[in-house]
């Protein structure tokens, strides 16, 4: 049939504007949820660290509530009340929390006297008082006593502007304040950024009250923030704390790296009750997305070809097309499912012929000899029982591992130990295990430490901190394993395979006296592999 020639052309270009009118609103979607991650992301940083200012101003509170109500606060009071806040994870990336008592300059001889008594040394204040100071705020306690927090002790913080401005800011207001930008003195010249909270302390003097000192809390910002980010749980961002605005000059601390291409959110927040500005960045997609991507691809290719379905002169020369396509494909699943059968046959007869040699050197009797082979091979099909046998639902590791070694365990003897603690695994994570366990115990039944009656394997397993069973496959006595080796079809199954299906890498060394093998397999809880209804992904 022949066509306007116009007809093929308005074809192409009609499915071409369809799909980028497709990829458009695909982009748009994915651009709005990453927008509303990062939103979301900034919202919570921000969150975390309301709460990490809220939490420091209690304890500060708590603290001055104590110096208000003794005469002196010496350093067993203090340190039993830090003990006794027993501080958690909302505290990291504090200094810790300390005493600073208010002096005036007559009371500087006995202050030294007094606390050089406590803490067993000599207290000297520094910087040396102005002639003209009529107040000093020394630091008298700092806990946790670390060396660090020692450079700190006996500096009068009321010398210095802008911890001067933030103390009498606190006692004007009596609420915990934050000190403007500074460095603390335990940086030791280094001039990283922090800040102070202060809340201060009253007593009664007369008919009125006077100021007794400060309960206070030093912070390296740069650990603050990184505290904060991590309480957060937000990942993958870059974080930057500013005081008062966002400028450069105004700068604290940056924590992440979100790339050179990123999307940016601004947050307000406040720091015992001293305004500070948060600015986060989250890595952008340089690219499309992979269902753009897709839906491009599928978009060009309808078009393409329906352009080429009007010109061709006969459908059969599509067809003749398709069917090579088909017959290509066709050709290339039957040579791996052969490879794949080869495989599975040519490890059925190692089996069979492993076992027959392993039984036939323990046994001496004929029906012995006939029971314990029979027994041996019925372990081979014993993983997917287990799993029939649970319903598909958890199976414990030591169970994988004993169906999948017993064939070659050697009666009466400790050829095969296996130790560690009680795991259930997922069923996909079980098939996975099993078969990195069948493949291991078949290479060492083949050439390795099952191979003659002088090797052991040892199979061990435990929980680490990220919830993955880390399972050891070490394997002694048998023959010398040569170190140069050309990789088998049953080592690119475990290390490439199984590692897949695991997602996590597998540790696989040949080493001369053995090979030594460690997985990891994830332990999930039931509801992380099941839908309603019980269905198991």
């Amino acid at each position: 049939m022949k066509y306007p020639r116009a007809v093929p052309i308005a074809i192409f270009l009609a499915i071409l504007a369809i799909t980028g009118l497709s990829v458009f609103a695909i982009e748009k979607g994915e651009s709005q949820r990453e927008r509303a991650a990062l939103d979301d992301a900034a919202q919570s940083v921000a969150a975390a660290i309301d709460r990490r200012g809220h939490t420091s101003a209690s304890y500060l509170r708590a603290g001055a509530a104590l110096a208000a109500s003794v005469e002196y606060v010496d350093l067993p009071l203090f340190r039993r009340f830090v003990y006794e806040l027993r501080l958690d994870a909302d505290t990291r990336g504090a200094e810790g929390i300390g005493w600073a008592e208010a002096l005036t300059p007559r009371e500087v001889a006995s202050y030294e006297a007094r606390i050089g008594d406590q803490m067993s040394r000599t207290i000297e204040i520094t910087p040396a008082p102005d002639p003209g100071a009529q107040l000093l705020v020394p630091v008298t306690f700092l806990e946790p006593d670390t060396e660090r927090n020692r450079r700190a002790f006996a500096y009068d913080m009321y010398s210095e502007p802008a911890r001067r401005m933030a103390m009498d800011e606190a006692a004007r207001s009596v609420r915990p304040v934050a000190s403007a930008p500074i460095v603390l003195v335990q940086e030791g010249g280094s001039d990283e950024p922090g800040f102070l909270i202060y809340m201060p302390v009253f007593e009664d003097y007369g008919s009125g009250r006077r100021l007794k000192g400060f309960v206070f809390s030093p912070f390296n910002a740069r650990d603050f923030l990184l505290n904060a980010v991590e309480m957060s749980g937000a990942r993958q961002i870059s974080v930057s704390l500013y005081d008062l605005r966002i400028d450069q000059d105004t700068l604290l601390a940056t924590v992440g790296d979100a790339g050179p291409s990123f999307m940016l959110a601004r947050e307000n927040v406040e720091i015992a009750n001293r305004p500070f500005a948060l600015e986060i960045r989250a890595a952008h997609r340089a690219a499309l997305s992979p269902l753009s991507m897709a839906t491009l691809l599928f978009g060009l290719a309808v078009a393409s070809l329906l352009m080429l379905l009007a010109r061709l002169i006969t459908q059969q020369a599509i067809e003749d097309e398709n069917a090579l396509e088909r017959f290509a494909q066709q050709v290339s699943i039957r040579d791996s499912l052969t490879r794949e059968l080869n495989h599975r046959v040519k490890n059925t007869l190692a089996n069979v012929l492993s076992i027959i040699s392993l039984t036939r050197r323990r046994t001496s009797d004929l029906d012995e000899f006939a029971n314990g082979l029979e027994g041996r091979i019925r372990a081979i099909s014993a993983t997917h029982a287990l799993l029939t046998n649970s319903e598909w639902g958890t199976t414990p590791i030591r169970a994988v591992i004993e169906v999948e070694v017993a064939p070659y365990s050697k009666e009466h003897s400790a050829a095969v130990r296996m130790s560690g603690p009680d795991l259930e695994l997922a069923p996909n994570d079980a098939l996975s295990l099993g078969l990195a366990i069948h493949e291991l115990s078949t290479n060492a039944a083949k050439f390795g430490a099952l191979s003659d009656d002088s090797g052991s394997v040892e199979v061990s397993w435990e929980l680490s901190d990220e919830g993955l069973a880390i399972v050891h496959w070490i394997e002694s006595g048998g023959p010398t394993v040569a170190s140069q080796r050309k990789p088998g079809f049953g080592t690119d199954l475990i290390e490439k395979i199984v590692a897949h299906e695991l997602r996590h890498p597998v540790d696989l060394e040949f080493h001369e006296d053995g090979v030594r093998c460690t997985l990891r397999v994830p332990i999930r809880e039931r509801g992380d592999f099941q839908l309603r209804g019980n269905l198991e992904v």
